[in-house]
């Protein structure tokens, strides 16, 4: 099978999961980080009437870093920054980062290449999405924009069940 072939496939199954009548947000993660050939990821949503993203979902983070991700403060840490910009927030290596960006536990990861998106829909922000690669990667303008399309329908789907 070759590549293009592949991607279509693994693109196919994220959909499938956005679009179960009884979605989990565990396995739409699970198929974008297929998807993006990504180790681990994170789904955060915007705490209503907060500046707290929550995290929704999470794979392959290690146990102990948890807590510190379970509650963000807009402004803080990837995807903190990623929400307050309303821009993505990519890192070709969070383990040789030296710009502050990235919070201190997030290089006990052991994650390189690393990008946060915001999660939008017209303009209102829903939270925020984060894959992370083994190796140093920078993601191209193709992927990044898949990345926001994935956030925005996500965004969709959360505006749909507050409605």
């Amino acid at each position: 099978m070759n590549y293009e072939s592949t991607r279509q496939i693994k693109t196919r199954q994220l959909y499938d999961a956005l679009n179960q009548p009884l979605r989990s947000w565990q396995k739409v993660l699970s198929a974008i980080l297929s998807r993006f050939d990504c180790i681990t990821g994170t789904i955060h949503f915007l705490e209503p009437h907060t500046t707290h993203l929550k995290l929704e979902a999470h794979q392959g983070i290690p146990e102990f870093l948890i807590p510190k991700l379970s509650e963000i403060p807009i402004g803080k840490g990837m995807a903190g920054i990623a929400a307050e910009r309303r821009q993505p927030v990519e890192m070709c290596n969070l383990q040789t980062d030296d710009s502050g960006v990235a919070r201190p536990a997030a290089k006990e990861s052991k994650v390189e290449g690393s990008i946060v998106v915001p999660m939008m829909l017209d303009g209102n922000l829903y939270g925020t999405l984060g894959v992370e690669k083994s190796i140093p990667y920078d993601f191209n303008q193709e992927e990044v924009g898949d990345l926001l399309n994935i956030g925005a329908e996500i965004s969709r789907l959360i505006s749909n069940q507050s409605a």
